[in-house]
């Protein structure tokens, strides 16, 4: 776990989570980011003898999706943190490989979701859904490349996202015909059958920068790193 640590102080930590893990999970015998922190913290010198460490949880990823995470260290800085992300002062920008090209070259989606808890899926509908959500991001086109052996384009695009719904950035960019690679829940046929021919089996997604005001010192804080999935790195190659 200690490898996967950003930055820490006395007040949160920040880490890079691998896809596969959940953030949280209640599965007995499942790897999650909560339990491995704390098991991380509990072998400080200053937690010894002094029962389960405190760890809030601020925001979450989706299990296939890698990318950067805070959580808190005290009750204080969760409260301040989390007041960030209710009050969008807190800023998450995304990498996403998409099948295709790009609709344009910058452009603000807004729609309404619905999560369907029997499914675990959202669901774009209309306004007066019931429980609908409005839901909002702005996608920028990074680079479009040809893949010569199947004669069939893939973008990266950099995603901001400006609300936090569930399966948010997967669903939106599905919906309005960027469907992201890896992604078995909300791909187009093509962008799934793509995705095996090249061996894409996690969602190419990655939150990859975080930016935060610091809970207790009220300095911008920003923390990035880039992907290393394979799929993300031919757009890197020759500098972005």
């Amino acid at each position: 776990m200690q490898k996967n640590i950003i930055y820490e102080d006395e007040h949160m930590i920040v880490v890079f989570k691998p896809a596969g893990i959940a953030t949280q999970t209640a599965r007995v015998g499942q790897q999650d980011m909560v339990s491995e922190l704390k098991n991380y913290l509990a072998g400080k010198p200053e937690y010894r003898g002094k029962g389960e460490p405190y760890l809030g949880i601020i925001h979450r990823l989706d299990q296939p999706v890698t990318g950067v995470l805070v959580f808190a260290k005290t009750k204080q800085a969760a409260a301040a943190l989390s007041s960030q992300v209710s009050s969008g002062k807190m800023h998450k920008f995304y990498y996403a490989v998409i099948y295709g090209d790009c609709h344009k070259e910058e452009e603000r989606l807004e729609n309404y979701l619905y999560k369907d808890a029997k499914t675990n899926q959202s669901l774009i509908v209309k306004e007066d859904f019931p429980n609908a959500k409005k839901s909002i991001l702005i996608y920028k086109k990074i680079k479009t490349l040809m893949i010569l052996e199947k004669e069939q384009e893939v973008s990266l695009v950099e995603v901001r996202l400006l609300s936090g719904r569930h399966h948010q950035i997967r669903v939106q960019l599905a919906y309005n015909g960027m469907p992201l690679l890896g992604d078995s829940k909300y791909g187009s046929e093509d962008a799934k059958i793509l995705s095996r021919e090249i061996g894409c089996r996690n969602v190419a997604l990655c939150a990859y920068k975080l930016v935060l005001e610091h809970p207790i010192q009220k300095k911008e804080m920003k923390f990035e790193k880039k992907p290393g999935e394979e799929i993300f790195l031919p757009f890197f190659s020759n500098g972005i």
